[in-house]
């Protein structure tokens, strides 16, 4: 649940990329608070802006102009080293491609992020094996993703998502590639981890359905926010 307290403000933040020698707008000076605790829901049409925030909310891309403040501190102000570790600890990422990396097994694509920040190897394990468990893949731990389901591939990529206790989960169409049920599933669990670990979700997607259920919803429309939402939430 939402806490009330800021933990990233995306101030007049804009997104130009050159096409043909045209300028296009991804994002127009969009404004943004999103609270400690909550789940955001971001939902608009294909090419509407979403994943293009959602990368600048994870420091994968930069703003043409504004600033994106995390905790108070421009993440844009940083050093490149200091913005890439503030990447590994503070955001975690979920893609509706799970991204796993097909030779290793669900255990090692959780440690992963955990080595990358510099924990040890058999720390870093330990602590999968953890988040395996709670997530009821204790069975799975040397399977490589080609012998996982769907949903249990991003069951995979949700741990690995938050082995270093990010503060802020992105997540882009996490329930995209699946069934139904199994996308209920997933929505579920990230739900509860919400409400276990007080952990900000920030989630795109096309599921007006699931959108229902989130602390909050905002629409983008042509790289701008759309102020009323109920002719969609209806």
């Amino acid at each position: 649940m939402p806490g009330g307290e800021a933990l990233v403000a995306v101030e007049e933040v804009t997104r130009s990329f050159v096409v043909d020698g045209r300028t296009i707008h991804a994002l127009e000076k969009i404004d943004l608070t999103i609270d400690r605790g909550e789940v955001l829901g971001i939902i608009g049409a294909s090419g509407a802006g979403k994943s293009t925030l959602l990368q600048m909310l994870g420091a994968l891309d930069r703003p043409t102009s504004g600033k994106i403040l995390f905790e108070g501190r421009d993440i844009f102000a940083m050093k490149e080293k200091d913005l890439a570790l503030f990447r590994s600890r503070s955001i975690g990422f979920v893609f509706q491609a799970h991204n796993l990396l097909p030779e290793f097994s669900a255990v090692e694509n959780v440690a992963l992020p955990a080595m990358i920040a510099g924990a040890s190897k058999n720390e870093s394990l330990a602590k999968a094996r953890k988040m395996l468990d709670n997530v009821g893949l204790s069975q799975r731990y040397n399977h490589r993703p080609g012998k996982l389901s769907g949903g249990e591939q991003q069951r995979v990529a949700i741990c690995r998502a938050l082995i270093n206790g990010p503060a802020l989960v992105l997540a882009d169409e996490p329930t995209g590639n699946l069934d139904t049920n199994t996308g209920d599933e997933i929505m579920e669990l990230i739900f509860s981890l919400n409400e276990e670990n007080g952990q900000t979700f920030v989630i795109v997607t096309h599921n007006l359905v699931l959108a229902k259920k989130m602390s909050r919803v905002v629409q983008i429309k042509d790289g701008k926010f759309v102020d009323s939402l109920n002719d969609v939430l209806e």
